[in-house]
């Protein structure tokens, strides 16, 4: 039984680019595969979330994030996995040893590191350490599909680079995931999806942009999100042509509308390609994304906090079991047991 394993960040609301970006399609592809037989397991990373500032309340956080999944369309089976990645110790021992196999040069190469310490002072370790957790997220479910954005393929090289330095030294402990590009082809996309700032389309849309207009909240007010989206950068040209390297705003407005509706992109740009009007797309857009907000919150308000608890627990326990299990081949493998 192959296993796929997706996890986000706790820290705050979340924008509409992780919704259609990494949420949506991830629930499209849980629900797919757990009805072939498949595991999924889909955990909040909340020992990833405290390396940085969180905003609000953590545990409040957790059970906001599992009520996404949920109001996207999650269909809970008993083949899809919930847990919170701290009710798992495991995951913080299994860093620990892989810790002991990974090299200070590997770990200073990525990408994400250094942009986070980039013009700090320090850094807390956990910044430093944190794709070696993830690569431990990763191992102990023997999960060879881990659906994520293309900020994150390096740790998948690095998690890859790990698991077979660990079987050529201690026999075949671990499943390998496969490789970015095979990632890629799994999501059923050609290349990740990356929904980009309103107010400056060069740069993807995120929740730490100091500019309220540049991003669309999940909790946002629909008038509110309709006005981002009515001042949104678009460019100078006189009609509508979907091109991201030179036209990104109105590109993105594209994207958003075709991802939001679930109609193909080449239909959505074949319908307002050449078109003058740009507030007219605007429009539409704008009406697109607030009829998406209204629907998705008031699925938010009918789901209980006992409800996710409830599935927590329910994931918890299973998720303990295997990567106990895990855990101890591992500790067998290097002496500890």
């Amino acid at each position: 039984m192959k296993t796929i394993l997706t996890g986000i960040r706790a820290n705050s609301v979340l924008t509409l680019g992780n919704y259609l970006g990494a949420m949506l399609p991830m629930v499209k592809l849980a629900n797919k595969y757990s009805k072939e037989g498949c595991n999924v397991n889909i955990f909040v990373p909340d020992l990833h979330s405290i390396i940085s500032e969180v905003d609000g309340d953590l545990r409040e956080n957790i059970l906001r994030t599992i009520k996404y999944y949920l109001a996207a369309g999650l269909e809970v089976n008993e083949n899809v996995h919930i847990y919170r990645q701290s009710y798992v110790p495991a995951h913080s021992e299994l860093c620990w040893i892989l810790n002991c196999n990974t090299t200070m040069g590997e770990a200073s190469r990525m990408t994400q590191y250094k942009e986070k310490s980039e013009g700090k002072a320090s850094s807390n370790v956990g910044i430093f350490d944190y794709p070696v957790l993830m690569a431990a997220d990763i191992l102990l479910y023997s999960a060879e599909y881990v659906p994520l954005g293309e900020d994150q393929f390096q740790h998948i090289e690095l998690t890859r680079n790990i698991a077979e330095r660990f079987n050529n030294k201690y026999g075949e402990v671990f499943v390998v995931p496969v490789s970015t590009k095979e990632q890629v082809e799994f999501m059923g996309v050609e290349k990740p999806i990356r929904i980009r700032d309103l107010v400056n389309p060069e740069k993807k849309m995120s929740k730490s942009t100091a500019s309220e207009n540049a991003k669309i909240m999940l909790d946002d007010e629909p008038l509110k999100a309709t006005k981002k989206i009515m001042s949104a950068t678009t460019d100078s040209f006189e009609d509508i042509e979907f091109d991201f390297e030179t036209r990104p705003g109105i590109s993105n407005l594209l994207y958003i509308e075709a991802l939001a509706t679930g109609v193909p992109l080449s239909e959505v740009v074949q319908k307002w390609q050449g078109i003058s009007r740009y507030g007219d797309l605007k429009k539409q857009v704008a009406n697109t994304v607030s009829e998406l907000l209204v629907e998705f919150q008031r699925r938010m308000t009918e789901i209980s906090d006992d409800e996710v608890l409830r599935l927590l627990s329910e994931g918890e326990k299973y998720a303990n079991e295997v990567a106990n299990a895990k855990l101890l081949e591992v500790q067998k493998a290097v002496g500890l047991r």
